[in-house]
């Protein structure tokens, strides 16, 4: 019985990646049809013959990564402030923090633009760097916080009573435990910073071409092929950020090299 519950979940969510690279195959796929009448490169050839791709893709790899990273800095202090201290303005503080999410970015980016204008930070990619943490760092937060809360501040006591500082007590103790939170905030980040198309058309004002702004266009065409092949691009970037991160979590793990038996 388990088996085959594996079985129809593995089928739901497989199957609309598996019609997804079917059409991007697809020649001339009509509604009503259950199979394509042919099958073709041209999606593909449409997608590996855009000049711009190449840079495309790694301006969005880039931004992604650097996003992630200032999350990591900025979110997991933050974090544990909030799950393990008690102070004043506590609730008005995490009101603020939910804020970018409930306020559309568009009303708030219209006047961190003119800001950045004077700063010279507009039409860079580090200015599109820093206008994705706005979307990105409420949900770090809310994820690392959970995770800290789960494991609780009793951890990193044991170790400062036992001679160890509070960043030994996050490296040895909480970062092992925490790699589901890791996993969740890092595919979450990337996935909202890579289909961020108005603020970075606005911040980076042309000059910044990540695949958002490169795939937009072909969205008015009616070639679903080309629209599928632009689609799998964009759900393997972040399969790419995952597996990079995995091996960095692996190799930062005190506990890789040793075997613990009963």
């Amino acid at each position: 019985m388990k088996r085959t519950w594996h079985f129809v979940w593995g089928l739901f969510f497989l199957t609309p990646v598996l019609l997804l690279l079917l059409n991007s195959f697809a020649y001339n796929w009509r509604w009503g049809e259950v199979l394509p009448p042919g099958l073709s490169l041209r999606g593909w050839s449409v997608l590996m013959g855009e000049p711009q791709l190449i840079r495309a893709v790694l301006t969005s790899l880039a931004i992604g990564i650097s996003v992630i990273l200032l999350n990591f800095v900025i979110a997991l202090p933050a974090a544990r402030k909030l799950a393990f201290h008690t102070f004043k303005g506590k609730a008005w503080l995490e009101t603020l923090l939910i804020l970018p999410i409930l306020i559309p970015s568009l009303a708030v980016v219209m006047g961190i633009h003119i800001a950045m204008i004077r700063v010279g930070l507009s039409d860079t990619i580090l200015g599109v760097i820093l206008i994705h943490l706005i979307p990105t760092v409420p949900y770090s937060i809310k994820i690392f916080r959970a995770g800290f809360e789960r494991l609780g501040e009793g951890w990193e006591n044991q170790v400062v009573t036992l001679g160890g500082n509070k960043l030994y007590a996050f490296y040895s103790v909480y970062l092992p435990q925490m790699t589901s939170s890791f996993r969740s905030a890092v595919f979450l980040i990337f996935v909202i910073s890579l289909g961020q198309f108005a603020l970075t058309s606005i911040i980076g004002g042309g000059n910044v071409l990540t695949l958002a702004l490169l795939y937009f266009p072909y969205l008015k065409t009616v070639d679903t092929s080309v629209i599928a092949s632009f689609s799998l691009l964009f759900a393997f970037l972040p399969i790419l950020v995952i597996i990079l991160f995995e091996v960095m979590f692996h190799l930062m793990n005190p506990y890789k090299n040793r075997s613990f038996r009963k």
